[in-house]
C-alpha cells in the first residue's frame, strides 16, 4: 500500500480516511437522491416555478431542517432550476448602421484545482456557474470600447475549438501563475511607482470589484448590479456596502428634503 500510495502521488493516511468515510459518503448519496426526489415533487406541483430559495423555504415549513447551500448544490446537480422572471438591462446603444452581434454569454467555468480533487482527474475541471442549472448562462455586459478590443483579438488570434479566446500553443489551459505574471507586468506599464506599491489592482479579480463599486458608487440600482455581476442583491450589499462613496450625505438630504415637505 506504501508503494501504491507513493505511485498515485496520494497521502497513506488521505486514503485510509477515504475508506473510512465510504459509508458516510454513500449515505450522504442516498439522503442526495432522496431529497432530489422531493424536490421534482414539489417542483412539479408549482409548475417549475420553485428555485432553491422558495423550495428551501417550502421544506422548512414542512418541518426538514436544511441548509439552503445544500439545496442549491442539489438542484444544480440533479439540473432543478426554477422559472427566473429577469429585467432586461440595456447596457449599449448600437450605431444605426451598425451589423448586429450576438449576446457574450458566460455558462461555465473551468477553475484550476488539485487534479486528484476533481471529477476528471484534469486540473480544470469544467463547471457550471453558481446559483444556475446546468448549461444555464447569463448575458455579461461589457462597453463598447472593451467590444471593439474583443473583436480585435478574435480577427487576429481566432478562438479555440470550446470557444476559449486564450489558451497556449497546444491549446491548455493557460495556468493561474501566468496569468499572475501578464498582470504584474501590466501594472508597471500602466501604474506609477506609488501606486505600483500599493494595493490598487493587486490582482486581475480586482477589476470585478472596481466595476461593481464603480456601478453603486453611479447610483445604479443594486438589483441591477447583482443581475450584471452574477450573484446574489445579499451579498451585493454584505460585500461591497463599504465601497460607497457619498451615500450617507445623500440619504441625510434626502431625509431633510422629507421633513421639509
Amino acid at each position: 500500500m506504501k508503494r501504491l500510495c507513493r505511485v498515485l502521488q496520494v497521502w497513506r493516511s488521505g486514503f485510509y480516511r477515504w475508506r473510512k468515510e465510504t459509508a458516510a459518503r454513500l449515505a450522504h448519496h442516498q439522503a442526495d437522491e432522496q431529497l432530489a426526489e422531493q424536490v421534482r415533487r414539489i417542483h412539479a406541483e408549482h409548475d417549475g416555478t420553485y428555485d432553491s430559495p422558495r423550495m428551501t423555504a417550502e421544506l422548512r415549513a414542512a418541518g426538514m431542517k436544511i441548509n439552503h447551500k445544500r439545496m442549491e448544490r442539489v438542484m444544480r446537480e440533479h439540473g432543478i432550476a426554477g422559472l427566473r422572471l429577469r429585467k432586461k438591462v440595456r447596457t449599449t446603444i448600437a450605431e444605426p448602421d451598425a451589423a448586429p452581434v450576438p449576446d457574450l454569454i458566460l455558462v461555465k467555468s473551468k477553475p484550476q484545482t488539485n487534479k486528484k480533487w476533481t471529477d476528471s482527474g484534469e486540473t480544470h475541471d469544467d463547471r457550471g456557474l453558481r446559483h444556475r442549472a446546468d448549461e444555464e448562462g447569463r448575458p455579461v455586459p461589457i462597453p463598447p470600447e472593451l467590444v471593439a478590443i474583443l473583436r480585435e483579438h478574435i480577427t487576429e488570434f481566432g478562438v479555440y475549438e470550446d470557444g476559449r479566446l486564450f489558451r497556449t500553443s497546444r491549446g491548455g489551459v493557460i495556468s493561474i501563475g501566468t496569468y499572475c505574471e501578464a498582470w504584474k507586468a501590466a501594472r508597471v506599464f500602466a501604474l506609477t511607482p506609488e501606486q505600483q506599491a500599493s494595493p490598487l489592482a493587486a490582482r486581475p479579480y480586482d477589476l470585478r470589484h472596481a466595476a461593481v463599486s464603480l456601478w453603486l458608487n453611479a447610483g445604479v440600482a443594486a438589483p441591477d448590479v447583482a443581475d450584471r455581476a452574477g450573484h446574489g442583491v445579499d451579498v451585493l450589499l454584505k460585500v461591497y456596502a463599504k465601497c460607497l462613496d457619498g451615500g450617507e450625505e445623500i440619504a441625510n438630504r434626502r431625509i431633510e428634503d422629507a421633513l421639509a415637505a
